[in-house]
């Protein structure tokens, strides 16, 4: 990557801000667009950026030669239809987003010349967010994935690989959008629809005086970023659906088993959620 182009960062949120701190530890030029005044200042106080607008910041979207998207997809799609005009020629740009399908096809329909669209997504989130939070983010064992298009050349993606290397990561992949979307149905967006059912199922508000760790370990994710995860949920119902479809089919076998009093069909379960848990562990 090449330390004389300049980076911006439109969204500084709990991604968009560690991407910021990163790139700019790395000794690039990074200035950043937010919609929060105090958020923005947070950051420029902190040294995350070197400039940052709220508003009227046309000069610099013209200026980037590469841009970071830490928006929603909804607000991402909104934004680019309104100022992805301004950007230059040779500006090459990513994303965060925890959905691809119905999003990077029509933002790549709508680049200028010369202007290209690499999408990809940092797997790092937490239960917390704001810029405040970013530097709490250790990349290193996350996965980053890169969803190209027949429309990517391999320069965009091997300049977003070597962003993810200088952001720290230490395990990247190639998905297409299709794939991604549907690996993140199960991995991650049904993971979260658990917690939440488990934390919803129940109105006990003295838990924490008596459960112990499993039950602490399970539902970490359901402190939830509503408006986002309502927006990713939805994004990729489909592919959710059926996840939550198959999870039910799983969930209702053990129940048969136990109202048959099946120790063994229990059994069986236990050792093959061991093996399968015990292979995960060894990747």
């Amino acid at each position: 990557m090449d330390k004389s182009k300049k980076y911006l960062i439109v969204g500084l949120g709990l991604l968009g801000g560690k991407y910021a701190l990163e790139l700019t530890k790395a000794g690039y030029h990074v200035d950043g667009i937010n919609r929060s005044e105090a958020n923005l200042q947070w950051a420029l106080d902190n040294g995350y950026i070197r400039t940052g607008k709220t508003h009227d910041f046309e000069d610099l979207v013209a200026g980037a030669d590469h841009i970071i998207f830490g928006l929603y997809p909804t607000a991402l799609l909104e934004w680019f239809q309104t100022y992805g005009h301004l950007l230059k020629a040779g500006c090459v740009f990513t994303d965060v987003s925890g959905v691809k399908t119905g999003l990077v096809e029509p933002i790549q329909a709508l680049c200028g010349p010369g202007v290209e669209f690499i999408a990809s997504h940092p797997m790092a989130g937490r239960e917390t967010s704001g810029v405040q939070h970013a530097a709490e983010v250790n990349f290193a064992p996350a996965n980053f994935i890169i969803t190209p298009t027949e429309k990517n050349t391999p320069e965009a993606i091997e300049w977003v690989r070597q962003l993810a290397q200088t952001l720290g990561f230490e395990h990247i992949t190639t998905l297409s959008c299709a794939e991604h979307d549907k690996m993140i149905g199960y991995v991650s967006q049904l993971c979260h629809a658990i917690a939440v059912s488990l934390m919803c199922a129940n109105d006990n508000t003295s838990l924490s005086e008596y459960t112990g760790d499993s039950f602490r370990d399970l539902t970490r994710i359901a402190r939830i970023n509503d408006k986002m995860w309502a927006e990713l949920f939805l994004w990729n119902r489909d592919n959710l659906i059926a996840e939550i479809d198959q999870f039910d089919g799983a969930l209702q076998q053990l129940k048969a088993d136990l109202i048959r009093g099946d120790r063994e069909g229990l059994e069986e379960m236990f050792r093959l959620s061991t093996r399968r848990r015990a292979a995960f562990d060894k990747k």
